[in-house]
């Protein structure tokens, strides 16, 4: 058995990984989960029966949370919690696009402890450790510095332009956009780009792995209130997530009705 939580995740990850790739660009039967939840396929379903049969054979005393598997209420008496999402950017996936990941997570009493993030598609796995920096590939990675928010690169969904979320006017950004969430929060960690947010509720599973991956590559990461997100609630959602440089989220928050 492996002792150090992170190796777990990333074995477990590159497995999952393997299923990815056996159903990619291969028309894998798929079905609306309804309530704007959007699409999941059978590869979503196989990945998430191996990594509870997987994980929870390493680690037996811990919680599950996972956005395809029914809700365990059992992980709240845990102290820690696997925090999964099978493929992350199912859309992407189905529709024979790179940008979809496995994200995997371990919560100890609410705060990330290990995660990795990992795009079968593209070869890149990003892990982070608390404490012990962000990698990919094995290779250390850190988040920019630019704190103007004039032309500033933030992956934001196109619903971030709906002028009712901000004070004023929206942030003077440059706005790009990748479908994967936990994708989105890696590359701000490896510094392509300057930042990201999503102003609605967001499922924990969705930003888990790549909240740690950001801050331990040196983001600050906030929900849209301002407040440090907590992971493995009753409710399984944060409030919204935005994340950068601490000087580039301070200005962003500014800007949020």
């Amino acid at each position: 058995m492996l002792e150090n939580d992170l190796d777990l995740l990333r074995n477990a990850a590159i497995l999952a990984g393997k299923i990815a790739m056996r159903f990619y660009q291969k028309n894998p039967t798929y079905w609306d989960k309804g309530d704007g939840q959007g699409p999941v396929s059978e590869a979503d379903l196989e990945i998430d029966n191996m990594l509870f049969e997987y994980l929870s054979n390493a680690r037996s005393n811990y919680g599950f949370l996972s956005e395809e598997a029914e809700n365990n209420t059992n992980r709240n008496n845990t102290k820690n919690t696997f925090i999964i999402d099978p493929i992350d950017g199912t859309r992407s996936f189905l529709n024979g696009h790179e940008n979809f990941a496995t994200s995997i997570a371990v919560a100890c009493n609410g705060i990330i402890q290990d995660a990795v993030v990992y795009l079968p598609a593209k070869d890149l796995l990003y892990d982070a450790k608390k404490g012990e920096g962000s990698r990919l590939n094995g290779v250390q990675i850190h988040a920019g510095k630019n704190t103007n928010i004039n032309g500033a690169r933030i992956l934001a969904s196109e619903s971030q332009n709906n002028p009712k979320l901000w004070k004023n006017t929206p942030p003077p950004i440059e706005r790009h956009f990748r479908s994967s969430l936990a994708y989105r929060l890696c590359l701000v960690a490896e510094g392509r780009f300057d930042g990201m947010m999503t102003l609605r509720p967001t499922w924990e599973w969705d930003v888990a792995a790549g909240h740690l991956i950001c801050t331990e590559a040196g983001c600050e990461v906030k929900t849209q209130g301002g407040k440090d997100p907590q992971y493995n609630s009753e409710v399984p959602k944060i409030n919204g997530m935005i994340a950068g440089n601490s000087i580039l989220v301070d200005k962003l928050l500014g800007y949020i009705k």
